[in-house]
């Protein structure tokens, strides 16, 4: 489950290396240590972007009917398209070159950085919203979606994202719920 994320190519690059506009996102730098509640850059059906990390669910309710109170940063993807906080949502893509964990004790803590073993960009599946802020403002959010690790993974961490092959991508943006398989 990424807790803090870092992408290694500036927007302008990440752009090009994906074949896209980068109008949205060139002047944003290589960073090493994105929190939620930041912005990113994720990826939509109409091209990159930036949104805020983490979907305040205004108005929705868990399955006992009670409000929603804490800031989703991710979603599991067992229940994604199943629970009533998510429903909805849209779809998006956060690439990023890898992202960190932690493992042991309060104050002892090991941070893992994970990447893929060639080095290229990660991509996670996510959900976004858009929040209407008090005054009028909108502001566009995003969820990364999270699944049972693989073996790398395991040892460290109970959960992961949903990584996307750069071929699924399309898939997961234009394709419906049926012939999505998470």
């Amino acid at each position: 489950m990424p807790g803090r994320l870092f992408l290694d190519l500036t927007g302008a690059e990440l752009a090009a290396a994906l074949g896209m506009d980068r109008a949205a996102v060139e002047d944003e730098p290589r960073r090493q240590n994105i929190a939620p509640g930041q912005q990113i850059i994720v990826q939509t059906a109409e091209g990159l972007g930036q949104m805020r990390w983490g979907i305040i669910p205004v108005g929705r309710v868990n399955a006992r009917g009670r409000p929603v109170m804490e800031t989703l940063i991710n979603a599991r993807s067992e229940t994604v398209f199943d629970k009533s906080a998510y429903e909805g949502v849209g779809r998006a893509v956060v690439p990023v070159s890898g992202w960190y964990e932690w493992t042991g004790e309060k104050r002892r803590k090991t941070a893992w950085r994970i990447r893929s073993k060639d080095k290229g960009l990660l991509f996670f599946a996510a959900i976004t919203d858009v929040w209407e802020a008090p005054g009028g403002i909108t502001v566009p959010q995003v969820a990364t979606v999270t699944c049972p690790p693989n073996q790398d993974v395991a040892p460290i961490h109970h959960r992961m994202g949903v990584v996307l092959q750069k071929e699924d991508v399309p898939t997961w943006l234009h394709g419906s719920k049926k012939t999505l398989s998470l």
